[in-house]
């Protein structure tokens, strides 16, 4: 079966705990519920991280410790039977003005091009407005996480006027709302 729909995942905050500006192995720590959520999604979905890390254009830390980090979620969620397509992040500030930060859709757009896929069969699960306004520039379906940022900035959806299709306290909640939908 090929596969046209993509869910795009937030990093920091959705799959794993965000300890401001993670990047050290050692402070890995993926999200309870996020390997049973993946695992019930995979045979429908191909799944893509898109993820701002403006830690790097801080200077907090390098691309290398990025990758190091990153490659280590990838490695953890390889080992439960996950594949992630790829990993797309934007290492700006937001006073560079970039196009691949989020909420602006350049990786989404990206994304749908090179993998052929079916926007409005597809979703965005992130735990901040800018995930949910990428989600929407692009024209997939959106999760809000109150995991991470998400309880932070929730009275920031309303305030102005975001409006996911799914909000939720929990992964596996996202994933299994998700299935109910399709």
């Amino acid at each position: 079966m090929v596969k046209n729909k993509a869910i795009i995942l937030d990093r920091d905050g959705t799959l794993i705990e965000d300890k401001n500006y993670a990047y050290k192995v050692e402070d890995f720590e993926i999200l309870p519920g996020v390997i049973e959520g993946l695992n019930q999604l995979k045979e429908l979905f191909l799944f893509f991280i898109v993820t701002n890390q403006s830690g790097i254009g801080k200077g907090y830390y390098s691309v290398e410790d990025f990758h190091n980090f990153n490659n280590h979620l990838l490695n953890t969620l390889d080992k439960n039977n996950i594949k992630i397509e790829k990993t797309y992040f934007c290492p700006h500030l937001a006073e560079d003005h970039c196009e691949c930060k989020k909420p602006k859709p350049k990786f989404i757009q990206l994304i749908a091009k090179e993998h052929n896929i079916n926007l409005k069969e597809s979703w965005v699960i992130g735990d901040h407005p800018s995930d949910i306004l990428f989600g929407l520039n692009g024209g997939y379906k959106t999760v809000y996480l109150r995991t991470g940022h998400g309880e932070k900035h929730i009275e920031e959806l309303e305030q102005k006027s975001i409006k996911p299709d799914i909000i939720t306290d929990h992964f596996l909640k996202a994933s299994q709302s998700i299935l109910k939908k399709i």
